[in-house]
This record gives structure tokens, C-alpha cells and sequence, in this order.
């Protein structure tokens, strides 16, 4: 019989898997995606190689930026490898941080990652990355409600909205999991992982065009390690959202029951699978429909607002 992990070290695990895991996914979109427009495309671990070419550069900041601009992408990065202490990401039992936050806490934590990156990009006085900046929290300011409404929904569903409970609920049964009002809950934080991921409906998540100046423009300015800091925390972004949707909310199996090591390893092995899998499925979906224009994305995101609350309806009209 093998050994307990201590709770801490299984806590630090929840922390690596996102912090190594996350560029993994980033090669694996990449790949798929150079695959079906014909190209051979990049190597898996090709992030990786990135990042490590921007750590080496040197970093230049705008003569009249201030600290917080040199301050906001380690900041970024902090609160974004803060939030797999509060989320299901290896087990299906709380964790003692766990309880320290509920899933609201989670999305407080990624819209402050996404604020001072965009406070950050102000601060420059180039034109294309207060563009971006306003462009990001003004698209965010019509998403923020999408969620809010998806984990009153899942609240209602499991009263609490603590994703640990909120995974275990789904799991005891399948009736749960086919209930009407977490299906539309699912598919709508699904088109707002979409758009918070730049894959769909405008951005152009993979240049620094002026069409898709909006997660890219942020960081126009930023160089070296800091861009590097950045990048990462896009990629983290991205690792987080998959996380979340897979292991709360699509397909909460493959978590850990126990503290001993195999349990563990094996839902590390499940964590990356099921991130890849949505990962492939997010690319097939970016390269599988044109981008649309940019007054558009609100149409977007009134059909996801539009599906959570038809699924909050049902819940009151007792058809969840």
C-alpha cells in the first residue's frame, strides 16, 4: 500500500500541475491548429522555448511608465497561480485553501490578473495598447455577468457555490449532471471561455493586427522577462478556464479520492488529457468559423447571457 501524501505537498502539486501544465496546452492548441490549415507546425514543447528566449532578452519600459508597469505582469502571474489553491484541480476533496474562497473568489482573482495587465498597458501612452486595454475591460465589463449569472445557476443547483461541493454534486449522479439548467450553465461559460481565451468571436489571438488588437495589444509594449511574465499568464489564463469547465462543471472524474501518490498521479494524467481534449476542441471551433466583426461581440455574448438565463428559468419553473 503506498504512502499518504501530505496535504500541503498535494496542495504545491495543485500549483506545478498549472504552472508546468499550462504551456503544454498552449503547444498542443498550437499544433492542432497548424495541422488543419495545412502546415506542419510548431513543436509541443515549443512554449516552453519562447518563454525561456524572453527570459534571456533584455527588458526596455516606456520613459514616462511608472513601477506598476514593471510590477503588473508579476502581479498578473501571482494571482493566477493563486487560484488552483481555491479550485478542484487535482482531488475531489477540499483541501484546507480551498475553503478559503469560493468560485466567485476564483473570478475575482482573474479580473485582477486582467486589470492591472490593462492598468499596465495605460501607463504606456502607445496608442495600440490603451486600444487594447480599453477594448479588454470594456468587453469584460459584458462578460462578467455571463459568469456571475452561470454560478448563481450552478448555486442554485447544488446550493453552494463552493466548486468543490459543486463537482461532488455533479458527480453523485447522472441526473444531475443532464439537469437542463447545468447544461445551458455549461455551454454558457463555455462560448465565455471562448472569448476570454481570444478564439473566438474577433480577436486574433495569434497576431498584433489592429483587428485583434485586444489580448495581444496589452502587452505591445512590455519586452523581455516582462513580456515573458505576460505570455505566461495568458497561457495560465487559459489552463485555469479548461480546469475549471473539465473538473467542476463537464467532466469532474479522474480527481484524486485519496492522498496517496498513484490517486495523484493519475489525476494529473487526467487533468492534461481533459485540458487538451477541450483544447482541441476549442481549436477546431477558432479554425472552423470567420472571425466576426467587432461590434459583433456583444450579439455573442447576449446568446451566452441569453442560454444562463433560460437555465436560471428552469430552475424557478422547476424543469431543472
Amino acid at each position: 500500500m503506498s504512502a499518504a501524501l501530505p496535504i500541503p505537498v498535494i496542495q504545491l502539486l495543485q500549483v506545478l500541475t498549472v504552472a508546468l501544465g499550462a504551456p503544454a496546452v498552449t503547444g498542443v492548441i498550437a499544433r492542432v491548429e497548424a495541422r488543419m490549415q495545412g502546415r506542419r507546425g510548431p513543436r509541443l514543447a515549443q512554449p516552453y522555448y519562447d518563454l525561456a528566449k524572453l527570459l534571456r532578452k533584455e527588458a526596455l519600459a516606456p520613459r514616462r511608465a511608472s513601477l506598476f508597469f514593471l510590477a503588473a505582469p508579476v502581479i498578473a502571474v501571482a494571482a493566477y497561480l493563486t487560484i488552483p489553491l481555491l479550485i478542484p484541480v487535482l482531488t475531489s476533496y477540499g483541501l484546507p485553501l480551498g475553503y478559503m474562497g469560493d468560485i466567485l473568489g476564483g473570478g475575482f482573482l482573474l479580473a485582477l490578473a486582467s486589470f492591472v495587465a490593462a492598468v499596465a498597458a495605460l501607463e504606456t501612452g502607445s496608442p495600440y495598447a490603451q486600444l487594447g486595454a480599453s477594448r479588454a475591460k470594456t468587453f469584460s465589463a459584458i462578460t462578467e455577468p455571463v459568469v456571475l449569472f452561470v454560478t448563481f445557476t450552478v448555486a442554485l443547483l447544488t446550493s453552494t457555490d463552493l466548486p468543490y461541493v459543486m463537482a461532488g454534486t455533479i458527480r453523485s449522479s447522472a441526473g444531475s449532471y443532464v439537469r437542463p439548467a447545468h447544461l445551458l450553465a455549461s455551454a454558457a461559460l463555455f462560448m465565455v471561455i471562448l472569448h476570454e481565451t481570444g478564439r473566438i468571436p474577433v480577436e486574433t489571438h495569434s497576431g498584433t493586427n489592429e483587428f485583434g488588437m485586444i489580448e495581444e495589444a496589452r502587452s505591445f509594449e512590455h519586452s523581455g522577462p516582462y513580456l515573458a511574465l505576460l505570455k505566461y499568464g495568458s497561457m495560465l489564463k487559459q489552463f485555469i478556464l479548461f480546469a475549471l469547465l473539465a473538473d467542476v462543471f463537464v467532466v469532474p472524474w479522474g480527481l484524486a479520492s485519496t492522498q496517496s501518490l498513484p490517486d495523484v498521479v493519475i489525476a494529473v494524467a487526467a487533468l492534461l488529457v481533459k485540458a487538451c481534449v477541450i483544447g482541441v476542441v476549442v481549436a477546431v471551433i477558432d479554425n472552423s468559423f470567420a472571425k466576426l466583426r467587432l461590434f459583433k461581440i456583444t450579439e455573442y455574448v447576449a446568446a451566452a447571457f441569453l442560454l444562463v438565463v433560460v437555465g436560471v428559468i428552469t430552475v424557478y419553473g422547476g424543469g431543472a
